[in-house]
């Protein structure tokens, strides 16, 4: 009675649940422990934050808040005579891994739970068992609406599937112009750029246009977005995404993804037709999930299926349970916690992250890659099941990790990652880059392994000027060139036979099937090979003309990720993957690939992307108008100038903020880049005085035609794209060395397309490939990499 009478002393420091408070009932904040625990979950009584008993003093020391929930799970195997005979096993009605209706669903109904409930009172661990009715009031109210509420990763999980129904458009009767526009299947370039990627179709007129740029610079040039500020045409469509089942289709007065009934009528608009190659009755869904199902040689094959694979446990060897298509999340994290950049910067740097954390750790990204590292490596969740046995239980592997908070983080604000749809595991690589990227501004940032210099040199045919352009980036993506395939009279056979098989509708055995073999160093050769750029603006010539554009690594990094571009669209509009074989050698040479910058004898095209702008129309009333006030006549056509000939009004207005400018009444310069003249050192001085460096200086008063007030307002608005311009950083911008690599690790995707089918990786552990697929752990006895999607290569 003692411990219940303590209670009424922190009543106060209590809370009651309501209905949009999160509670952290499943998972530690810092750990994975949860209450199936061996020491259980305790769930703050004011926060409703999860910690496990290693870190609970941690926020008692930081908050002094006693009262925790302790919540204390036992998941136990049911009785055989308990457990119904087996049904028949349900075929997958679901593009989905790891939920209803999916593939790799645990059946629940094997188990039963005991609840051994209690709350405890820091800092002593004073418990009181659960239930009570001895306790308080509110003290049983805060207790009765945690147990009941339903979890944050819960309310995660429903709202990631709810956020994939689509409103429908209220444009369905869209009015489309009569303009002619017809669009091809492929070779798509904005039209007020040179971006060949993110973008999108305008359904009322059929421009094709580039999407919004990304906080860090990459993306498109927000170009779609302003045709709509111009027009008010309200549908756009992404291409890329167009399939017999559907689009992301996007709705600008809307402000959101949408459904069109009408789609493929307003694609077919400009020649578009979706639905050609629908000509069955079953769901894009159900076609594809037969199509996984026919493909079990290269599922067998990836996950080493039919063999009898060693598990591993230990530090290292830690499992990720499948959150519901999360297998692109796990393969691409195993990969990452096996570089000692990361390791180094979240998992062996815990302890200092975990300290520094606010009061609401689940929103931390740099605590929650922590706490994820710390999972992976410690080898804490890496024990075989308890509840596994012999036989076929055996094969369910070890509990491992579920990272619900990681995942929910990661995902929050993002279209597609913020679901529970399949995801292509090269995006979410990139995705996360650019995540901890900004999260390790001024800090160690181990992104850095994997950064490069690209080198674009561009030659004009005419003139034989070139340019030298360069960029960031993080991953190699490499072509597969099929003409290069090793073996085309076994492929040309075997596509021979495949036919006859169709057409006399019998199943092909698996291993029968032959796939193109291509050699790396075909795909190497396809990347580096010159490139014809049409439609070319030549600045020696100041015409259009055709130039020839070649790309090298500028600098090596430590480690090199490549992919291999193996989801195309065919001519039909069908997305489809290439089943190819590449032929991988362990070790890489990349010294030919080499860039080598500006070469004697080479001649640089003069600056500038297109032609100068016409020289400005100046209305000669208004100027004679102003000079007769008595005013310059240079400053006074300056001021029809800088306000777009407005009339007397505006442009007097101008005069009267400007005449003390020192340059008032030069004559204004028009021409150049851009025909915007070169920034005063005053101007960028002023700017530098306010911590930005100089380029970002620079770009801003280039981007407002030199008007400093008009650059400090343009800064404020563009900060993040100004924020990953910080060039001027003490050490070396990227990491160099030798261009010789060796592979150690790989990631495989199974099935026809990036939004189905299953990811698994590779890494080289102490000499041997392990396999990590989900939550199994086990010594490759085969890796697949002639089958792989991404490889990882660590510098020599």
């Amino acid at each position: 009675m003692a411990a219940v009478e303590v209670l009424h002393a922190f009543q106060d420091s209590i809370k009651i649940p309501q209905g949009g408070d999160k509670i952290y009932k499943d998972e530690c904040c810092f750990s994975f422990d949860n209450p199936e625990s061996e020491n259980g979950l305790y769930v703050c009584m004011n926060t409703f934050l999860g910690f496990s008993k290693e870190h609970v003093m941690r926020h008692f020391n930081k908050t002094g808040i006693s009262l925790y929930l302790h919540l204390k799970r036992i998941k136990k195997l049911k009785p055989k005579a308990e457990v119904k005979d087996d049904p028949p096993k349900k075929k997958p009605t679901r593009l989905a891994i790891g939920v209803e209706g999916g593939f790799g669903v645990e059946d629940e109904e094997e188990y039963e739970y005991e609840e051994n409930n209690g709350i405890v009172i820091l800092p002593d661990f004073v418990e009181v068992s659960l239930p009570n009715p001895s306790l308080p009031e509110k003290v049983q109210m805060c207790v009765a609406g945690i147990l009941s509420a339903e979890s944050a990763s819960r309310k995660e999980e429903i709202a990631a599937w709810d956020g994939e129904k689509r409103i429908v458009t209220k444009h369905t009767n869209l009015v489309q112009h009569d303009n002619g526009k017809k669009v091809p299947p492929k070779g798509w370039k904005c039209e007020m750029c040179d971006k060949t990627a993110n973008l999108w179709l305008n359904l009322t007129d059929g421009s094709i246009l580039c999407g919004r740029r990304y906080y860090d610079g990459t993306g498109g040039n927000n170009h779609a977005l302003e045709h709509y500020d111009r027009t008010k045409f309200p549908l756009a469509v992404k291409l890329g995404t167009i399939t017999p089942n559907g689009a992301d289709v996007y709705s600008y007065d809307e402000d959101d993804m949408v459904e069109d009934p009408q789609l493929a009528q307003h694609l077919q608009h400009f020649g578009i037709n979706m639905l050609a190659m629908e000509k069955t009755d079953k769901t894009m869904t159900e076609l594809e999930i037969d199509l996984n199902y026919q493909l079990k040689a290269e599922w067998d094959t990836i996950q080493e299926a039919g063999k009898k694979l060693v598990p591993l446990y230990g530090p290292g060897f830690t499992g990720m349970q499948n959150l519901g298509n999360s297998c692109y999340m796990n393969s691409v994290v195993q990969v990452l916690f096996s570089i000692p950049d990361f390791m180094q910067k979240y998992a062996n740097s815990s302890e200092t992250i975990f300290n520094q954390s606010s009061a609401n750790p689940t929103k931390e990204f740099n605590t929650q890659m922590a706490k994820l590292g710390c999972g992976l490596l410690s080898g804490v969740y890496s024990k075989k099941s308890a509840l596994s046995g012999e036989g076929d239980d055996a094969d369910k592997g070890q509990e491992g990790i579920a990272p619900r908070m990681f995942k929910s983080l990661i995902g929050r604000g993002h279209q597609e990652f913020s679901t529970n749809r399949q995801q292509d595991a090269q995006e979410y690589f990139l995705h996360l880059i650019n995540i901890i990227e900004k999260n390790s501004r001024g800090a160690v940032n181990p992104c850095d392994c994997f950064k490069y210099k690209v080198e674009e040199r561009i030659q004009c045919v005419q003139s034989g000027q070139v340019r030298y352009k360069h960029r960031d980036d993080f991953l190699l993506a490499l072509p597969i060139p099929l003409e290069a395939a090793l073996n085309k009279d076994e492929v040309a056979a075997f596509e021979l036979k495949k036919k006859d098989y169709e057409e006399r509708k019998q199943p092909m055995n698996a291993n029968e099937i032959v796939r193109p073999r291509i050699p790396l160093a075909a795909c190497l050769q396809s990347f580096s090979a010159p490139e014809i750029v049409d439609d070319f603006y030549s600045t020696a010539i100041q015409a259009k003309s055709t130039a020839s554009k070649t790309t090298k690594l500028a600098s090596f990094p430590d480690y090199l990720v490549v992919q291999l571009k193996k989801f195309t669209l065919s001519d039909d509009w069908t997305p489809k993957k290439l089943d190819v074989s590449v032929d991988v050698s362990d070790e890489l040479d990349l010294s030919a690939l080499r860039g080598q910058g500006l070469q004697p004898g080479e001649t640089e095209l003069p600056e500038g992307d297109g032609p100068p702008p016409p020289e400005p129309q100046v209305d000669e009333a208004v100027v004679s108008q102003l000079v007769d006030m008595g005013f310059d006549p240079n400053g006074c056509r300056k001021a029809v100038i800088r306000t777009n000939n407005q009339g007397s009004e505006a442009a007097m207005q101008w005069i009267l903020e400007h005449m003390g400018d020192p340059d008032f009444a030069e004559p204004l310069q028009v021409g150049g880049s851009g025909g915007v003249q070169q920034a005063k050192e005053e101007d960028l001085a002023m700017i530098m005085s306010m911590g930005f460096t100089r380029d970002q200086a620079s770009k801003a008063l280039k981007a407002t035609k030199n008007n400093v007030e008009r650059a400090v307002d343009w800064i404020f608005s563009h900060t993040d794209e100004l924020e990953s311009m910080e060039t001027e950083q003490s050490g070396p911008a990227y990491r160099d060395g030798n261009g010789k690599y060796k592979l150690v690790a790989f990631i495989s995707h199974m099935g026809t397309s990036t939004s189905c089918g299953h990811y698994v990786c590779h890494i080289l552990k102490e000499g041997r490939w392990v396999i990590y697929n989900d939550r199994k752990v086990a010594v490759s006895e085969n890796p697949p990499k002639d089958l792989a999607y991404l490889y990882v290569y660590k510098r020599l």
